[in-house]
């Protein structure tokens, strides 16, 4: 079946600490944080246009997981960069260099999975951004493009 729909089953049947987003993402607007799309699961964390407001303090598991489509080789490297971000400011990156010409085939996809578990207050915002947009694969798995934030615990 479908790797999203399936995590969504399992993320609703999780016992959780009472919070829970798990939101689509696609390109976004005018800016490189990524929109979130009003399809998903939304418990206790407010979910906005670009970002999510969180409800309840304590440990948050944030994940990311996006995929890229390179419809040609470029002729140098390209370094994709994923930020989580907390109130617009970094709180995890990942940086991913592609290939050179030589290394590509003529179409490439590509997964990146970014997990980060940190400690957050009430009204903190959590987004994404992404230097790259236009490798977002919103063509073929627009749903598997996916924003995450699951409450672990409440004590620090």
């Amino acid at each position: 079946g479908n790797v999203s729909e399936d995590y969504v089953r399992i993320l609703l049947n999780v016992p959780t600490k009472e919070a829970a987003a798990y939101m689509r993402v696609s390109n976004p607007v005018n800016s490189s944080k990524l929109s979130l799309v009003e399809k998903g699961i939304c418990k206790n964390i407010q979910c906005k246009s670009e970002e999510l407001v969180i409800q309840k303090q304590g440990f948050y598991l944030i994940f990311c997981h996006l995929n890229f489509h390179f419809p040609s080789c470029p002729n140098s490297l390209i370094d994709i960069k994923i930020e989580l971000l907390v109130n617009d400011k970094v709180s995890r990156q990942t940086l991913f260099t592609w290939c050179a010409a030589e290394k590509c085939q003529e179409k490439t996809f590509k997964t990146l999975f970014q997990p980060h578990l940190t400690y957050l207050s009430v009204k903190d915002r959590i987004s994404v951004t992404l230097n790259h947009p236009k490798f977002l694969n919103n063509i073929s798995l627009p749903n598997e493009n996916v924003l995450g934030v699951l409450r672990y615990s409440d004590e620090m």
